[in-house]
């Protein structure tokens, strides 16, 4: 972002003799005024589809169709990533409640400028982006909501990919948790490992694992409309030994099962949790009800901590 500087006015020509030599041209031609603004605006606004979203100001001014489908993937990790590393979710219209309270509980923790949104369809791209410019992008053609290949595509730019699903809540930084140097990070889920989190190193471990992961997806092995946890399970299952993969601690990272499920657990373990998933439960209004029977569901007093803020 650039900021305001003090331009000099060359020949000693003072703002008053400009201001009264402009309102002079004006009383005399008020058309020709007319003409150089509207001629001015025009082309701010052709110029404007070729900046970068950290350049764009009035990007709310600008039809969705002519910035936001150009818009690519390695341009938006470029502009959010910090210290090497995305923030990662995948959200459709029908979720963007679910995804702003999670971007509150994120928020809170300081690490909501890397959070990349990968808008599973246009009314999401449009409203991210609208309210907080450059931080979502849709693949062209668009993926499969199930396919994870963006974050290959993540990977293979370089930078380190940590993906969330949206209805989460952060109640600490969960980055201290990350230890040591292992590829790829996972969290429990109860019976099986989680696909709701997951942190990827660039490496060519995380790679196969992704791709593994991809091809388990798109087996025939696999119905449709099953989710994507199982064939995650079967990849992990199937790159054993060539994949330093890290299994993050229950207690930290709970399941719904156990957060919500188990009271006296939650309880027990006050303050030590990183990340609730509110998991376990089907439907939406059932995940937001179970939010606000435990006090998480942010956004009904704390919207403005929210970069989209009351949708």
């Amino acid at each position: 972002m650039s900021g305001q500087g003090h331009s000099d006015i060359p020949n000693g020509t003072s703002t008053v003799s400009t201001r009264n030599s402009f309102q002079s041209f004006g009383a005399r031609s008020p058309m020709m005024v007319t003409f150089v603004l509207v001629s001015l605006l025009v082309t701010i606004g052709v110029v404007s589809v070729y900046l970068k979203p950290s350049t764009i100001v009035l990007s709310e001014l600008y039809s969705p169709g002519s910035l936001w489908r150009q818009y690519t993937l390695r341009e938006a990790v470029e502009y959010i990533s910090k210290n090497n590393t995305v923030i990662v979710c995948a959200v459709g219209e029908a979720y963007l409640l679910l995804l702003n309270n999670w971007l509150i509980s994120v928020a809170r923790q300081k690490h909501v400028e890397q959070v990349l949104v990968i808008a599973e369809d246009y009314p999401t791209l449009y409203t991210v982006n609208q309210r907080w410019p450059g931080h979502a992008v849709m693949l062209s053609p668009a993926l499969e909501p199930a396919s994870n290949n963006y974050g290959s595509m993540i990977l293979e730019l370089g930078y380190d990919v940590m993906y969330n699903d949206v209805d989460m809540v952060w109640m600490k930084d969960p980055f201290p948790y990350l230890e040591g140097s292992h590829e790829v990070y996972y969290a429990d889920d109860w019976f099986e490992n989680c696909s709701c989190f997951i942190y990827l190193r660039p490496t060519w471990g995380a790679k196969l694992l992704l791709t593994t992961w991809d091809k388990e997806m798109n087996s025939q092995a696999w119905h449709e409309g099953v989710n994507d946890q199982p064939p995650f399970n079967w990849a992990i299952a199937k790159t054993s030994g060539k994949v330093d993969g890290y299994l993050l601690p229950r207690i930290a990272f709970p399941s719904g099962n156990l957060f919500f499920g188990n009271l006296t657990w939650a309880n027990e373990t006050d303050g030590q949790h990183a990340i609730v998933h509110n998991n376990f439960i089907v439907g939406k209004d059932r995940k937001i009800q179970r939010f606000r029977d435990r006090g998480l569901w942010l956004i009904d007093n704390h919207s403005d901590e929210s970069p989209l803020g009351k949708l």
